[in-house]
């Protein structure tokens, strides 16, 4: 590539837009990240103002949706949506005249979307119109609903690290006084995260509450022993590691 492309990155959360700007300047040094904005009234402003090449638009944003700032874009800005809810239309975006990254981001598939904004023309503005609309509508219906969006990635730490970890990754969580241990095929992980909080953020229909200070994947569940006594223990996929549950919730396990 030739040609240096300018881009502006929107997304309210600070770590995951420096994430993709750390990542956009290693795998695409042509890709000059020009401003950040924390909302959709920022991102707007900043692209009215420079008429970055590409926009990196999280959907979700307070302020305005990335969506709606899509829909006022006047110029040539291509934009490539960010999205941590893989419910709005992914298939979509494939076909249309802009891309979209799933959270957490992955190189591999950033790869591909650069590759699009540097190698490929752009495409007709009709196609874009037409993504945005059918998009906005699924995200209005789903901001209406009175359920949660569910929580679908954590940020954790390790001594002086920080990751993104997707939920889907997570066995399950132990609580220990103020802090919650994260536990991965990876190893173990610090949150500052209740068990209270997360069982509220959590998808009830993917985490069970266990114990007092216990939360599971059910994903990851091989099997529940029951002991003479009528008690369960959890034995997990990929851990030698068991989970006690208490009497309070056996009866999740009595109705399997």
């Amino acid at each position: 590539m030739n040609k240096t492309l300018t881009a502006v990155i929107a997304d309210d959360e600070p770590n995951l837009r420096s994430h993709l700007a750390r990542s956009l300047a290693s795998l695409a040094p042509a890709i000059r990240v020009v401003g950040e904005a924390a909302n959709g009234r920022e991102a707007l402003q900043l692209i009215e103002a420079g008429q970055p090449d590409v926009a990196f638009l999280d959907i979700r944003m307070p302020g305005l949706t990335g969506l709606e700032v899509a829909a006022r874009i006047n110029g040539a800005t291509r934009v490539v949506f960010v999205t941590a809810y893989d419910e709005y239309a992914i298939e979509a975006f494939e076909n249309a005249a802009v891309d979209y990254l799933l959270k957490p981001l992955d190189e591999a598939r950033l790869e591909k979307t650069i590759a699009r904004l540097t190698l490929s023309p752009a495409r007709e503005s009709r196609d874009m119109a037409a993504l945005i609309e059918q998009l906005g509508s699924q995200l209005s219906r789903q901001l209406s609903e009175s359920q949660p969006a569910w929580l679908q990635w954590l940020r954790v730490g390790r001594g002086n690290q920080v990751s993104i970890v997707p939920v889907d990754e997570v066995m399950y969580f132990q609580a220990d006084h103020k802090y919650t241990s994260v536990y991965t095929s990876e190893g173990e992980f610090i949150i500052r995260k209740t068990i209270r909080e997360l069982e509220q953020t959590l998808d009830p229909t993917r985490f069970w509450r266990v114990h007092r200070s216990s939360l599971v994947n059910l994903a990851y569940i091989e099997v529940a022993r029951k002991d003479f006594r009528g008690r369960y223990t959890l034995h997990l996929r990929g851990s030698a590691q068991t989970l006690k549950v208490s009497d309070t919730y056996s009866h999740l396990f009595r109705q399997m």
